[in-house]
């Protein structure tokens, strides 16, 4: 099935899939609802660099990631894991 000359019909769907998949987040932080360890071995598993992980008070991990695309490759291997909305975080005191 063609539209007008010689161009492809475009399915929709496709095309959404495809946007949806190649668009990146715009944060690199994601807090997830698993432990640490689990996280470092997500991340290496999918070769994303971690610039920073905390272990979050209410349970659960974030971790800043070095890019906003490994940021969205962890997005997606965890899926429903990933927290939503704002998690109360540690207090950090730099020592003196």
């Amino acid at each position: 099935m063609t539209t007008g000359a010689d161009k492809p019909a475009l399915d929709k769907q496709a095309v959404e899939k495809q946007v949806a998949e190649t668009v990146v987040p715009i944060s690199r932080a994601v807090n997830v609802s698993v432990e640490q360890p689990q996280v470092v071995a997500m991340c290496k598993k999918h070769g994303a660099t971690i610039s920073a992980i905390e272990t979050l008070p209410s349970g659960g991990t974030r971790v800043v990631l070095m890019n906003s695309a490994d940021a969205a490759k962890i997005i997606k291997a965890f899926g429903s894991k990933v927290m939503t909305g704002t998690v109360t975080r540690t207090h950090w005191m730099r020592a003196v």
